[in-house]
């Protein structure tokens, strides 16, 4: 088993190499592989003598999960806006329709027929 040390100027290089570039910056452009990568990279380098307990390792689990299902509800409640908002206006558009078509009947039951 190789023990990489995490300090020195390689460690310096691997943490100061970005990985992928960033478009939106801040911890909002964290996904689930950034997640996975931070927690490999934390478990191969935590201190063999005292390792990461069970109960903070389950709490950043947790954190996660809680943290995906609010970025998936977000998700889902954007689609269901558009879609209200797609609803209403077609409902406008066919209460327009309706209201145009009952006119031309008024007005053609208005004028004479010859």
């Amino acid at each position: 088993m190789e023990i990489t040390p995490a300090s020195g100027p390689a460690a310096l290089d691997r943490l100061n190499t970005p990985s992928r570039p960033s478009s939106t910056g801040g911890l909002g452009s964290l996904g689930q592989a950034d997640f996975l990568r931070l927690l490999t990279t934390q478990l191969q380098f935590q201190d063999p003598l005292e390792p990461v307990k069970n109960e903070a390792m389950l709490a950043q689990m947790a954190q996660f999960s809680a943290l995906a299902a609010k970025t998936e509800s977000a998700s889902t409640l954007a689609q269901i806006s558009g879609q209200l908002d797609r609803l209403i206006a077609a409902q406008e558009a066919a209460a327009q329709a309706a209201a145009e078509a009952a006119a031309a009947a008024a007005a053609a039951a208005q004028t004479p027929t010859p």
